[in-house]
């Protein structure tokens, strides 16, 4: 396990990597109270008129409890490795993450603002009880089920799962794990009656569209090294 890992993390701490962790946490920081801000007034806030989200396949989806299991899994899978890729001290692949998620992010709360949207797909009764139903009723009294398009479940389990496979630090087994897990996270969003096929669709068509600029393009690579320069500069002129 030590050998395998030794690839990951396979710089030594400095004053200058301590500087660079600190200074791309700040952003993260920023960008975090922003976006929950913004989220939760508009989780608050009642409209006078929604779009409902449905299609006819929504009516045929099975509701499955036990995938509620890998929808809350996808906080930990998004989270451990945005900030592993900063502890490894990777930051052109974190710089790269940190792009597609903020981009798909952003554009979710403009949509959500100027859009809203709503499904009413949510059993009115478990068909079962048990503890993952017990956790799904949980999370329905946390998680409204409005503005959920398109689904940043999806978008960000694809972000993820593109980042590990783009890294050339992860061995094959790991990137094939990240896509057993993220498609689970895809599926749980549906049978657990969170998010409609047309909430995955536009995930899904909105994580394609991040992938060809951000691993694609030379564009966040540009950016990326733009900015390694200017604070190299600054390394030197101090």
């Amino acid at each position: 396990m030590k050998k395998r890992t030794s690839k990951w993390f396979d710089k030594p701490w400095t004053k200058e990597r301590l500087e660079d962790t600190i200074r791309c946490l700040i952003p993260v920081i920023i960008y975090a109270f922003v976006y929950f801000t913004w989220f939760f007034h508009l989780e608050g806030t009642k409209e006078l008129h929604y779009t409902e989200i449905h299609a006819a396949l929504d009516d045929k989806i099975p509701f499955l409890e036990i995938f509620i299991i890998p929808y809350l899994g996808w906080f930990v899978y998004c989270s451990f490795f945005f900030f592993l890729f900063l502890l490894m001290y990777d930051m052109e692949d974190f710089f790269k993450n940190a792009a597609f998620f903020f981009t798909g992010m952003t554009l979710f709360l403009i949509i959500s603002s100027i859009w809203p949207n709503i499904q009413y797909m949510r059993p009115a009764v478990m068909p079962r009880d048990n503890i993952f139903t017990h956790m799904i009723q949980n999370l329905y009294k946390t998680d409204t089920p409005t503005n959920l398009w398109p689904s940043i479940h999806v978008y960000n389990a694809i972000g993820t799962h593109l980042a590990i496979s783009n890294s050339k630090r992860f061995e094959k087994w790991l990137k094939n794990s990240s896509l057993v897990f993220c498609i689970l996270i895809i599926l749980s969003t549906m049978f657990i009656k969170q998010h409609s096929v047309i909430d995955v669709l536009g995930g899904i068509i909105f994580a394609v569209c991040s992938n060809l600029v951000v691993y694609k393009s030379e564009l966040i690579v540009n950016a990326y090294h733009h900015f390694d320069e200017r604070q190299k500069t600054r390394r030197a002129l101090q």
